[in-house]
């Protein structure tokens, strides 16, 4: 009976052991990936505006993105940045990289899936609530009482995107300026279930039209 008890617990190590190894070998995967050399000249015929510095400031987002999807596993990470999510649509045309990128980054195809597609507006919002939680983790940032945002949701705009998505850091001083019409209010997505409220065209809690889409959940 000892042996087998050890037996399985030997078992158990090496398939705890592996699957550390197998998440690390794939961020790495994702930390190193080209998305420049694949992408670069696309999203300049898409975003003509953006310069050199700044589609490299938006693989840079697309390439956390696709880390918060590794770390969230199946679960769906919905997307926070309007551009970020242009440059993942050119990277799904070219669709044998895409493949290839998707089996070596999460060993499974990533579905982008629209918000309208999605079964219920709940999985919209818990989707965009798990993004601004692992982003935040990413960057040591408190999600309940931010001091700035993480990357994916300050990008659009920093970059001054047109149909962006912009979230507001402090929502009382948006709406004493006016500008609450103009973005989404970052405060609410790390509220509890609890939180409510009307930010600017998004729902109390961060989803609505917050995100556009998402990865994940198959």
């Amino acid at each position: 009976m000892i042996k087998v008890v050890v037996a399985l617990a030997a078992v158990v190590l090496v398939w705890l052991l592996w699957r550390q190894w197998s998440a690390r070998r794939r961020a790495a995967f994702i930390d190193q990936y080209p998305f420049a050399g694949v992408l670069d000249r696309r999203l300049a015929a898409r975003r003509p505006a953006l310069t050199p510095d700044q589609r490299a400031e938006v693989f840079a987002g697309l390439r956390e993105y696709f880390l918060l999807c590794h770390r969230a596993g199946r679960r769906m990470v919905a997307m926070p940045s309007q551009v970020v999510d242009d440059a993942w649509h050119e990277f799904i045309l070219f669709t044998r990289h895409y493949a290839r990128f998707c089996r070596g980054a999460f060993g499974r195809f990533l579905h982008h899936t629209p918000a309208e597609a999605m079964p219920s507006p709940t999985q919209v919002s818990d989707g965009i609530k798990r993004a601004w939680r692992l982003a935040c983790a990413r960057e040591g940032i408190d999600p309940r009482q931010p001091q700035r945002l993480p990357r994916l949701f300050a990008l659009d705009a920093a970059l001054l995107i047109a149909g962006g998505f912009i979230y507001q850091l402090d929502c009382l001083a948006a709406g004493r300026e006016g500008a609450i019409g103009a973005g989404f209010c970052a405060s609410h997505i790390g509220c509890g279930g609890g939180c409510s409220g009307d930010s600017g065209g998004s729902d109390g809690d961060g989803g609505g039209d917050g995100c556009g889409c998402g990865g994940g959940g198959d």
